[in-house]
């Protein structure tokens, strides 16, 4: 899940972990689906491979979730899939979790 509370930093980390397609030029998506995303723009088409659950060197599994939809246009820079620990480009490990704080039979104080 993403972050309800954040550091800041979870979307330059998640940048910086290369697990991210991100677009090089700006242009309109022809083509998405789980395998590739093929871009126009800029007088020139341009196809971008998306992982799909290979090993890493680490022994985790990589894949790449396509974000953009056919027909959206995009600008340069930003996020056409996501990498398995980001969600929209941000760096999302764990739960977030529902805390409550509640008397019990008295033996609670503050």
């Amino acid at each position: 899940e993403k972050c309800l509370v954040e550091t800041g930093l979870e979307r330059q980390v998640a940048l910086d972990s290369g697990g991210l397609a991100i677009a090089e030029h700006e242009g309109k998506i022809i083509y998405t689906d789980t395998d590739k995303i093929i871009l126009s723009g800029n007088g020139d088409t341009l196809s971008i491979p998306l992982v799909m659950y290979q090993r890493s060197n680490k022994n985790t599994c990589m894949h790449q979730k396509p974000q953009v939809q056919r027909g959206k246009c995009i600008k340069k820079g930003q996020i056409l899939a996501d990498g398995a620990a980001t969600v929209g480009g941000e760096l999302a490990l764990g739960k977030n979790v529902l805390v409550a704080y509640m008397p019990w039979e008295g033996y609670n104080s503050e």
